[in-house]
């Protein structure tokens, strides 16, 4: 599976609040929750995400409260995949289990600048800045969990069988 677009970065300790704020948790409709996507860290972002940018972060990316709406509102944004220092674990799994693709990497992230170019390669685990064209390793995930992501999440792996 692969990804290439253009970067939004952000710093460290990005919350589920600062994704989606709690305003707008009384709503499930996905397109409305992307439309306030990270409205209260960047105003702009909704203006700037094109389908298949990818979102790059810091340390504790998706801190805070557990709540499914906030990868939900990333990946209905456009943004494809994101690439940060680390996750809290709620929104790693919580990513993985709605289909939104997530890599960690240090060194990426502390190279990679907002607007370049990236290519990532979840098979292989490896990430490109193609306007550097430096190249960065990371771990692939196993093969079912790739599947989840491909399937479009865990629900969908399940109804379509693919989930063993």
């Amino acid at each position: 599976m692969k990804f290439e677009g253009k970067v939004i970065k952000y710093g460290d300790n990005v919350d589920t609040d600062v994704i989606i704020p709690a305003r707008y948790l009384n709503t499930s409709d996905k397109k409305e929750l992307a439309a306030h996507c990270m409205e209260d860290l960047d105003a702009d972002f909704t203006k700037k995400v094109q389908a298949g940018d990818i979102m790059v972060a810091g340390f504790n990316f998706g801190c805070g409260s557990s709540r499914e709406h906030a990868p939900i509102a990333i990946k209905e944004s456009g943004i494809s995949l994101v690439i940060a220092k680390s996750f809290a674990r709620i929104f790693y799994r919580n990513s993985i289990n709605i289909g939104l693709a997530i890599l960690e990497c240090p060194e990426a992230v502390d190279a990679i600048e907002d607007g370049h170019t990236v290519e990532a390669d979840l098979d292989k685990g490896v990430i490109t800045d193609k306007t550097t064209g430096k190249e960065f390793k990371t771990e692939p995930f196993p093969e079912f969990i790739q599947n989840i992501i491909t399937n479009g999440g865990l629900v969908e792996s399940i109804k379509n069988g693919s989930f063993k």
